[in-house]
């Protein structure tokens, strides 16, 4: 009789077993993890240990299984009421086609995927982002839009920074607000505004026109958040006459039967793609939009996809004019925005796609059929409307009523908009149904026999939409569930995702993202959360908000966490503005300079530029440490200005610096606060606390280090955590006064709250020894890359004791300069032999950085390793000159199977063309060849071409 094994989940998460690990220690040269981990980082920071758990972590529960886990969520769930919300204001409740759930939003093909950086083998979600730009500029009616913002407030927010940076005529800061905006969008345009120097003006557009003065732009949304329904076109004319540019937010839904503003003459779209089957999620993730006309293309922020040609000539996608974005630009970018929301991007478009022009318009109609109604039934029975031109949202007056109403509607299970103590706001959506109408009228005191019955849409006709949208055949052509789930099959198949291969992304942190872990953010009781709803009835994701903020602090070191941000780049801002506040309230306005090393990530400066703050370069040494002299200087030249130092760890060199406590410690001395960019917390938890060893605050991506999938380029969670001295500076709400602090950074109070399970799962799962573990494993998985490939590609940086942190960089420059193989070659390469292309000439050109994660098993890293050692011995024929630069299996990649069966004029076989290792692993497919970067951005194409692009 043998006895049982009994496997927890960190067994199941962490990929080598026993055996395995005794392997990467014994290449590693240590005995124990415990010896990696003295080896590699430094010993001052390094936190004490009772028995597995390390300091602080003692909070942390024992691990669960995945079944207890799964309990605890439903526990949590059943704390929250899910009420029929006819709040609104920018959220609204849809119906997700289950189609689209199943085979998107719980599919891993789509959701543990990357940003599409490496696009021969990112096509199908390039084609579906593709269809959302077409979806968004057909129906704004403007002619480009970009791949999704963060949300809509955001998505106002850069629209206005794009507006000032494309009118260089206007020497003016002033931009004028219109009044009728909703709360969270005014809100975040005012956090955006201040620090950059530009004065909000904020008027009533509609009824009493432009203010006095110049300004640089003007900012209106219709509906306005009363519900009102207007032509935008005499605002926009009147703005252009005086020189400034306008933007207007637009509900898509609303543009199926409304002029739109792209044919008003608007200069920029914004706005969220919510209510296209994406549940309102407690705030979020949902996609916001932003488009512009075409002179305006290259200021756009964000993702851009764009059309281009493969090597054979056939059109392929790719992300256009990156040259904008901050790797490149740093703090010159457009934006910090690094991310997207992808994943909900694809769900929009897809939504559209299923739906078509004919069903939005038929949705749109019944919306605004039940909203006219009511407002009849509410005017019959004694209630003043507000506004009689209207599309979903009805304003109610009722002097000193509103409370009464709001709360006799909570009885019925309805939840409205309590404007003040006189309005009451009822929005209606695509769930809203007769029954949900009636109890409304019942409690305004209205019985359902003096229901008026539907009305005629109540939008003007002048304004009615008369020109075609959405006629592309990505939005006629699959409306049967079978043909949208081969449609969705065969985009997937085309792309590189977790589920087929590691993805061994330096700075990315591409773990595994467990299925128990993403259960619980389908659940109706977490999804169909209104952000406004009231907070006795979201008890049990406010618990679970609480747990997970309290669990961050004690494993970052910190006092206190803010999970509103929803990327990195927003935690990296709102980090920033806690510093920049924290020094005004000390009368320190002087402070504004922040000192970023020239190995940091490319959204450091951008975000700091955004916080008001001059950006200093310190310089790095030859080892990829922090030059401390250079440090010194800069911080002796700018002591007085001196505000913050940002700065990674472990470095994006893929180090630990051991001289972290100085660097901190001057900036200190100096009056200065420290910033640590969190990117790399995956190689510290249970090892290391940024907020014990010099930081005030740092932000970390839950979506790498905790676990959230990247969803093929978002969505993300950027929280921060900060030092006592700091938390009154933290992002506060309009709609949340228990937040307090300062003005908000994202659309809703709790940012993107409906993928928060995903996080508190996996703490949960893991326990403090489990996260420990994984830190060690990912330590140990990549100095065993490291130590295997140094031979044969250089390790650019190491620490003490020849030591990398959870990544290495590669150092192809010396093979380039000796054979004209470049890091592209042999990132193309990966997809012949089956991999997924590490980071590509990040922090260093020439260079590949590895982070195989904690996930990885020992078989699948020696694979990629073989991959890797067999492409050096391809370069060295072709440096051997039996292939020449220009013709080899690297240069030719990747290698598609249509491309085998025409003529074969190269010097090298089919053979190692497409099995170069022979026939062991699965193979993959791209669906194009090398695709034509430069053609792309010189013959910009960003939405669906048209048919008679692909016809041979």
């Amino acid at each position: 009789m043998t006895d049982a094994v009994t496997w927890n989940f960190s067994d199941r998460h962490i990929g080598p077993d026993a055996q395995g690990m005794r392997r990467i220690l014994d290449v590693v040269g240590v005995d124990t993890l415990d010896e990696l981990a003295a080896k590699a980082l430094p010993a001052g920071i390094l936190d004490k240990r009772d028995g597995d758990v390390a300091d602080g972590l003692e909070v942390l529960d024992a691990p669960l299984s995945e079944h207890e886990v799964l309990a605890g969520l439903k526990e949590l769930a059943s704390r929250n009421t899910v009420a029929t919300s006819m709040i609104g204001q920018g959220y609204y409740d849809t119906l997700t086609p289950p189609v689209l759930l199943r085979n998107i939003i719980e599919n891993p093909a789509w959701y543990t995927a990357y940003t599409p950086y490496q696009p021969e083998i990112s096509q199908g979600r390039l084609e579906a982002l593709l269809n959302f730009q077409t979806m968004v500029a057909d129906l704004t009616g403007m002619e480009v839009a970009n791949s999704s913002m963060l949300d809509e407030a955001t998505a106002a927010a850069e629209a206005m920074t794009l507006l000032r940076r494309a009118n260089r005529k206007s020497k003016s800061p002033r931009f004028v607000v219109d009044s009728d905006l909703f709360i969270q969008t005014a809100a975040v345009l005012a956090t955006r505004a201040e620090p950059l120097g530009i004065e909000l003006v904020t008027a009533n557009l509609v009824d009493d026109g432009l203010p006095e003065g110049d300004f640089f732009g003007v900012i209106l949304q219709v509906p306005g958040a009363s519900g009102r329904v207007f032509d935008v076109a005499p605002v926009i004319d009147a703005a252009h006459e005086r020189g400034a540019l306008v933007a207007v937010g637009a509900d898509l839904l609303a543009l199926t039967l409304m002029t739109p503003p792209g044919e008003k003459g608007a200069d920029a779209c914004f706005g969220t793609t919510q209510r296209f089957g994406v549940p309102m999620g407690f705030g979020g993730p949902h996609a916001g939009y932003l488009a512009v006309n075409g002179a305006h293309t290259r200021n756009l922020p964000g993702r851009l996809v764009g059309v281009s040609v493969d090597a054979d000539g056939a059109p392929a996608y790719r992300l256009a004019l990156q040259t904008r974005e901050q790797h490149i630009r740093r703090e010159k970018a457009t934006s910090n925005i690094c991310t997207a929301q992808v994943l909900l991007a694809v769900l929009a478009a897809m939504y559209a796609s299923y739906h078509g022009a004919e069903g939005l318009t038929g949705i749109a109609r019944r919306v605004a059929a039940h909203a006219s109604g009511l407002a009849g039934s509410l005017r019959s029975g004694g209630v003043e409307i507000v506004h009689a031109e209207l599309f979903d949202t009805v304003l109610a007056r009722v002097p000193g009523r509103a409370a009464v109403v709001v709360a006799a509607a909570i009885e019925r299970s309805v939840n409205l908009y309590l404007v003040d103590a006189d309005h009451v706001s009822i929005s209606c959506d695509e769930a809203t149904t007769h029954t949900h109408v009636v109890s409304v009228l019942a409690a305004f005191g209205i019985a359902a026999e003096e229901s008026a019955g539907d009305e005629p849409v109540s939008i003007p006709e002048e304004l009615a939409r008369s020109s075609e949208f959405l006629q592309h055949e990505a939005f006629t052509k699959y409306r049967t569930e079978t043909a949208m789930m081969r449609y969705l099959r065969r985009l997937s198949d085309k792309d590189l995702a977790l589920d087929r291969t590691m993805i061994p992304l330096g700075s990315c942190t591409m773990k595994l993202n467990a299925a128990a872990e993403m259960e619980a953010i389908t659940w109706p009781e977490f999804a169909g959360l209104h952000p406004f709803a009231p907070a006795d009835q979201t008890g049990g994701i406010r618990e679970l908000v609480s747990d997970l903020e309290r669990w961050l602090a004690a494993v970052t070191g910190y006092d206190a966490i803010t999970l509103q941000p929803n990327a990195g780049s927003q935690g990296e801002y709102a980090g920033l503005l806690a510093i920049r506040h924290y020094h005004l309230s000390r009368g320190d306005d002087h402070r504004d300079t922040c000192l970023i090393p020239s190995s940091a990530h490319g959204t450091n400066a951008a975000s700091a530029v955004m916080a008001g703050m001059r950006v200093e370069v310190v310089a790095c040494r030859p080892n990829g440490d922090v030059d401390l002299d250079d440090l010194r200087a800069k911080i002796a030249d700018h002591a007085e200005r001196l505000a913050a130092i940002m700065i990674t760890y472990p470095s994006t060199h893929g180090v630990y610096e051991h001289e972290i406590e100085d660097i901190c410690g001057a900036v200190h001395d100096a009056g200065g606060q420290v910033y640590i960019d969190g990117a790399n917390l995956n190689a510290l938890v249970g090892l290391a606390r940024p907020g014990k060893f010099g930081g005030d605050v740092s932000h970390l991506n839950l979506h790498k280090t905790f676990c959230i999938p990247h969803g093929g380029g978002g969505p993300g969670v950027g929280p921060i955590g900060v030092r006592s001295h700091l938390t009154p500076f933290l992002p506060g709400h309009p709609a949340a006064p228990e937040l307090g602090g300062v003005g908000p950074v994202s659309a809703a109070p709790y940012g993107s709250a409906s993928i928060l399970p995903i996080t508190w799962a996996y703490i949960k799962l893991m326990g403090a020894r489990g996260l420990r573990q994984a830190s060690l494993t990912a330590i140990a998985s990549a100095n065993y890359i490291a130590r295997r490939l140094d031979e044969y590609f250089p390790v650019l940086y190491t620490g003490a004791n020849g030591m990398v942190a959870h990544e290495c960089i590669l150092d192809l420059r010396q093979l380039t300069k000796d054979t004209g193989v470049t890091v592209d070659d042999v990132a193309k390469r990966l997809a012949d032999y089956g991999f997924h292309a590490p980071t590509m000439s990040f922090p260093v050109a020439g260079t590949l950085m590895v982070e195989p994660t904690e996930s990885e098993d020992l078989s699948e890293i020696d694979e990629f390793i073989a991959a890797m050692i067999a492409i050096r011995g391809e370069i060295d024929r072709v440096g051997a000159g039996e292939w020449t630069v220009d013709d080899n299996p690297l240069r030719g990649a990747p290698h598609t199977a249509e491309c085998l069966v025409g003529e074969w004029t190269h010097p090298y076989s089919r053979e190692i063309a497409v099995y170069p290792l022979g026939k062991g692993r699965a193979k993959v497919w791209p669906s194009v060849r090398r695709i034509d970067g430069a053609h792309g951005d010189r013959n910009l194409v960003c939405s669906c071409p048209p048919l008679e692009a692909y016809s041979s």
